[in-house]
């Protein structure tokens, strides 16, 4: 069976605090995004646990709730700033590992997202002896990825690096990106939101599409494995072009510079504010090959953003909140049931009987990656472009 996954989300016990966040909630809104499992988050909590035992049992480490299949996950923050997602194959496990680290730790009580005394080679070691799976989150972030901390997964990991099996790509970097780094070619790419907020348009605005046998830890792990018929299918992720940092580019002034003249300036702009380095750069300065050598296993990635923001842009509206996109989103989801199959699984055909053209070309446009971007930097937001948008601005420019 084909399921859509979130494996990374937060609690109201991690700041900042979301006070409606809850399993009714989550539940609710996974079904209007599409979701068939999500990950819980925040497991090592003890009261955010209490609320996880509440829910039905499927088997060991698999919990139902409206529908939506649940699995224990967690992510730590280790003393050498890495941040590493969490999968707990039971309860046991959960409490094993809790015991683990008990002595190095002061906030799971106080933070869904604890500070553990110890090194990523640790982490990973604590995590092996739980049986639970343990990998990078969003590798390029600026300042708690892998890469923004370690040269290497090797350097990160240690003796334990073969225990790696996943790597969470964040909202910073895609898979074109990421295969450009020989060494994370044997590892499965995960797509999340990384949220705590649960509404549709945080809640699986990054997911991953899978095949497994059953909606179940055990088919799930067997698929980060990619073994027993289990495996990816489709990363989708929001365009890392948006990002405020992905080029290089001046704080104050927004001008854009390579890595090579950013250097010979000393990384200061020549308005003598400092240049931020960008994702793009980091990643090239990691970079094995020029350009992405996908290995057989990796999926496609698509990018696409929440369709909340497709109709806001697709429209010219300047908030996803206004009546208009959410009437327009309304119509869409009580005829098609999800948002995911709307994204990606409706035929374009049926989806312009429902909404106006504009919106229908939008999800087309963005189906066969056909958006164009103006990349952020420097600390200011990127954007996308539609094809028609740039015809609209070159008749503009010729009429005056």
């Amino acid at each position: 069976m084909i399921i859509n996954t979130d494996l990374h989300i937060h609690s109201h016990y991690t700041k900042p605090r979301q006070p409606r966040l809850d399993f009714a909630t989550l539940a609710t809104n996974a079904r209007l995004k599409g979701l068939d499992i999500v990950a819980t988050g925040d497991c090592l909590h003890p009261e955010w646990l209490k609320e996880i035992k509440h829910l039905s049992v499927i088997d060991d480490g698999t919990y139902l709730f409206n529908d939506v299949h649940f699995i224990l996950s967690a992510e730590v923050q280790t003393n050498d700033d890495v941040h590493h997602l969490l999968y707990f194959p039971d309860i046991t496990a959960v409490y094993d590992f809790k015991d683990t680290i008990s002595h190095k730790t002061k906030n799971l009580s106080t933070d869904g997202k604890p500070l553990i005394e110890c090194d990523s080679r640790t982490i990973a070691e604590y995590s092996v002896d739980a049986d639970a799976l343990v990998g990078p989150a969003h590798i390029f972030d600026a300042s708690h990825g892998v890469y923004a901390c370690y040269p290497s997964l090797k350097s990160c990991y240690g003796e334990y690096t073969p225990s790696i099996h996943f790597a969470e790509l964040g909202l910073g970097g895609n898979t074109y990106h990421a295969d450009t780094i020989k060494e994370l070619h044997r590892l499965t790419f995960l797509t999340n939101s990384d949220t705590h907020n649960p509404h549709p348009i945080r809640l699986g605005r990054e997911f991953t599409r899978f095949y497994v046998k059953k909606p179940t830890f055990h088919c799930l792990r067997d698929a980060l494995y990619r073994k027993n018929g289990n495996y990816p299918i489709l990363n989708v992720g929001v365009p890392p072009e948006e990002g405020k940092y992905f080029e290089s580019a001046c704080m104050r002034c927004n001008t854009r510079y390579s890595i090579k003249e950013a250097s010979r300036r000393h990384w200061r702009c020549r308005c003598g504010a400092p240049i931020k380095k960008g994702v793009q750069e980091r990643i090239q300065e990691n970079a094995t090959f020029i350009k992405p050598q996908h290995p057989s296993h990796r999926p496609i990635y698509l990018s696409m953003l929440p369709l909340h923001e497709i109709i806001t842009k697709a429209l010219q509206q300047q908030n996803p909140f206004t009546d208009i996109v959410m009437r327009y989103w309304h119509d869409l989801i009580s005829t098609f049931g999800n948002e995911i199959r709307i994204l990606l699984d409706v035929s374009i055909e049926d989806i312009a009987k429902i909404t106006v053209p504009s919106i229908t070309e939008a999800i087309h446009l963005f189906r066969e990656a056909n958006i164009l971007f103006n990349p952020g930097g420097g600390g200011f937001y990127g954007s996308i472009t539609f094809p028609w948008e740039e015809q609209e601005l070159l008749v503009s420019l010729k009429q005056h």
